[in-house]
């Protein structure tokens, strides 16, 4: 992958981008509230963003999937909008104002999501072009059998994050764990092309806290900031 985009460079800006991906059960919000409680414990500047929550659209998205009306690449190209507006209206501006962003997903959802929807891979990459590097991206790793079970704990799988959209079982539940495997493997295929940082979802909330307050500390180590 040749692609170039914004996304191959680091930024030069003061703030501090950190992201989390993995699919969904993997822990990755609820270890991303606990570092921003933490930061700001320590009296640093945070800005807390998620995917598909953006104002200007996500109201759309919501709509034209309540009557199941998007085609992949429609998709594809909602959520890249919702990103770009979130991008510009919150995410650079703290950068540039020297905060801690803190990102419960990023385009790397998308390049998972879209992926295993049948997306062309280099398409996808480009339409996200414009986005500026994380600092650290840690994925969360956890089986699509362990995700279903910690999803299914409090609610049944929704029609798109099943996959269901794609026709691949006329079961939510196996089609919840065939594309949500889809997913992991492209998430899998970023570790070295994006430098993501891989952690076990499977290991305690302490461990896995630990690790990624080591992983924050060292990112901001090197911007000269000591915590």
């Amino acid at each position: 992958m040749n692609t170039k985009s914004r996304l191959n460079e680091v930024h030069n800006l003061p703030g501090t981008l950190v992201c989390v991906e993995g699919i969904d059960g993997s822990g990755k919000s609820t270890q991303l509230a606990i570092l921003r409680d933490w930061l700001k414990s320590l009296k640093q500047d945070v800005i807390f963003t998620e995917w598909n929550s953006s104002d200007l659209i996500s109201q759309t998205t919501k709509l034209a999937k309540k009557k199941n009306l998007l085609s992949p690449r429609t998709f594809s190209l909602l959520h890249a909008v919702d990103f770009a507006d979130r991008l510009e209206q919150v995410i650079i501006p703290a950068l540039k104002a020297g905060f801690i962003v803190l990102a419960d997903r990023y385009v790397y959802t998308a390049f998972a999501r879209d992926v295993a929807r049948g997306v062309d891979r280099e398409w996808v990459r480009k339409v996200y072009g414009f986005a500026v590097r994380p600092d650290l991206t840690l994925y969360f790793n956890v089986t699509e059998d362990v995700s279903l079970e910690r999803i299914c704990a409090n609610r049944s799988p929704k029609f798109y994050e099943a996959g269901m959209d794609l026709k691949i079982s006329n079961d939510p539940y196996e089609s919840y764990k065939i594309f949500q495997k889809r997913v992991n493997d492209e998430y899998k295929k970023m570790i070295n092309e994006y430098g993501l940082v891989e952690i076990d979802a499977n290991d305690s909330i302490h461990n896995k806290q630990l690790f990624f307050r080591e992983q924050v500390r060292s990112v901001l180590a090197k911007k000269g900031i000591e915590i």
